[in-house]
């Protein structure tokens, strides 16, 4: 499937090992986050979701910075009709329904709409430059992707209260204590370990990899027994899968599954 016809603002290359790596590319503006560039990031997620060489995305954006925020010059003269008819959160809804496994390799600032994409991502990995943080409030505004819901599921309600109602940022290694990070790399080495994890990833069962992560998203939004109702629900389904007889039998004769993804 080709993903050589993409705007330029954003960058992706064929998928690699199952891996499909897009960075984000307004350079001069630090990746500000405009409607375009949100479009185009959606538009290769559907791609790939329907492609079959793409097993796992990472989403940079680059090594300097991952995102600064959103477009603000492209905001300022909305006004109230305006958001009501906004894109935007259709936008970033169609970023979470990707069904597929997302890694965000983060270098540099995730700050506002940045913090919010990068939390979209199933796993974050970050360089030590990393910096997080919901600073709307400074502008008189406040997160509206998700940042006040996904940052306090992440980090917990006093640092999620103390970020988005000061604007303060925390560093790369505070991010993983708290939670919201997985890895800390030095910078240079970021985007390649993303990279490998998603690689260790893509070679799992596709359907498996599918349903766990719908199970563990599950669990965000439901009480521990709906939860646990939903997780045995995937674990039945995948019961009836060519893939788990083939997981089994390869396991019994000491070599490496050949899953066929259903």
């Amino acid at each position: 499937m080709p993903y050589a016809d993409i705007p330029d603002l954003l960058q992706c290359a064929a998928p690699v090992e199952g891996v499909l790596t897009l960075t984000l590319h307004r350079p001069a503006l630090r990746n500000a986050l405009s409607t375009p560039l949100l479009q185009a990031l959606v538009q290769v997620l559907a791609r790939a979701e329907q492609d079959d060489a793409v097993a796992v995305v990472v989403l940079s954006g680059g090594d300097k910075v991952f995102a600064a925020g959103a477009d603000l010059a492209e905001m300022a003269d909305k006004k109230l009709p305006a958001m009501l008819c906004d894109e935007r959160p259709a936008l970033f809804a169609a970023i979470a329904r990707f069904p597929k496994p997302l890694l965000a390799a983060v270098c540099g600032y995730a700050l506002g709409g940045g913090c919010e994409l990068a939390m979209h991502a199933d796993i974050i990995i970050a360089g030590e430059s990393a910096c997080f943080g919901q600073p709307e409030i400074k502008l008189g505004i406040m997160p509206g992707a998700g940042g006040t819901q996904r940052l306090l599921r992440a980090v917990g309600k006093s640092l999620a209260m103390k970020m988005v109602l000061s604007g303060d940022f925390i560093g790369a290694e505070e991010a993983r204590q708290a939670g919201l990070v997985a890895e800390v790399w030095p910078d240079a080495d970021c985007l390649p370990k993303a990279q490998a994890l998603a690689a260790r990833i893509a070679r799992q069962a596709p359907l498996a990899l599918r349903l766990a992560k719908a199970a563990l998203l599950a669990a965000q939004e439901t009480g521990l027994s709906a939860g646990l109702a939903q997780e045995r629900a995937h674990f039945v389904t995948l019961s009836a899968s060519q893939d788990r007889q083939e997981g089994i039998r390869a396991f019994l004769e000491k070599r490496s599954p050949q899953w066929q993804g259903c």
